[in-house]
């Protein structure tokens, strides 16, 4: 048994895929997988079962991550003891963040802070909503965080980005433009699967907004979404800065535009030298062109 075995059982069992908890430790895949099976191999156990499309915990398997949290907190709290915190040097920085953010943490801010303070050891603390955030945060579990906008007065909060919510419809989908609000009701909708986070975001929205669509598909497949717009199957509520291909389909703003402010957050005292850093870096990291 090594640590980073444990490490890894921990992802799988935070990600609920073992190929997220590699996406997030940016590892491969099969890698990870065969980490935890050499694992359970040592063990004599089964610490997951096959659930759908992901892994559940098996009853001893709960028994063991709750163990390996205990030893890796405790690793990491030695591991302070002897810090090199100069330049960051062997600093470790906690950043929470929701579901939906996790991808703009681990593509694009992670990798590029990485190459500028390799010596530096980013943990994504991956939270299920913004109040799991500003909890994380209180609570000391997380250095800084990448959420929603505003946040409770008891955190300091440094906007970052404005999101434009747009509508990707098939060509054959006659609208204004830009479109009203009110041509969202009684609109087949491909929404998140019910009682996802991005489900829970898209609610929000529309219920914000004052509009009741029809549910067309509800799937968490994000990467068949796209293709079922092109096929006609309905249109689709997304972020503007979140679409890779838009060949076959029609991106349509708002009128009055709908959009989401994120920022990164912190609890009101001190950060660290590397928590700082990451700060300033995220301020001045240059946005994609279509962000």
């Amino acid at each position: 048994m090594n640590l980073r075995q444990l490490r890894y059982v921990v992802a799988t069992a935070d990600h609920g895929t073992m190929t997220s908890a590699a996406q997030a430790l940016y590892i491969a895949q099969p890698a990870l997988s065969r980490a935890v099976r050499e694992l359970e191999r040592e063990l004599g156990v089964e610490l997951f079962a096959r659930s759908g499309r992901g892994v559940v915990l098996t009853a001893v398997g709960e028994q063991v991550v709750r163990q390996a949290r205990v030893a890796l907190d405790a690793v990491d709290a030695i591991e302070g003891l002897s810090v090199a915190r100069a330049n960051g040097r062997g600093a470790e920085l906690r950043v929470a963040t929701t579901t939906s953010l996790e991808p703009e943490l681990t593509g694009r801010l992670i990798p590029r802070f990485a190459r500028d303070q390799p010596a530096v050891r980013v943990r994504v603390v991956r939270c299920e909503s913004r109040e799991a955030v500003a909890s994380a945060l209180r609570a000391g579990r997380a250095d800084l965080a990448l959420t929603d906008l505003p946040v409770p007065g008891d955190l300091a909060a440094h906007p970052f980005e404005q999101r434009e919510v747009v509508l990707i419809s098939p060509p054959s989908l006659r609208l204004r433009e830009p479109v009203p609000h009110s041509a969202l009701d009684g609109m087949r909708l491909i929404l998140p699967a019910k009682g996802s986070a991005r489900r829970a975001e898209m609610d929000a929205l529309l219920d914000k907004i004052g509009a009741s669509a029809v549910p067309a598909i509800e799937s968490d497949e994000r990467a068949s979404w796209l293709g079922w717009v092109r096929a006609g199957l309905g249109s689709l509520l997304w972020y503007r800065n979140q679409i890779e291909e838009a060949d076959g389909v029609v991106i349509r703003s708002f009128m009055p535009p709908i959009s989401r402010l994120i920022g990164l957050v912190h609890a009101h005292r001190q950060l660290s030298p590397v928590a700082r850093d990451f700060l300033n870096f995220a301020k001045e990291s240059p946005r994609d062109p279509h962000h």
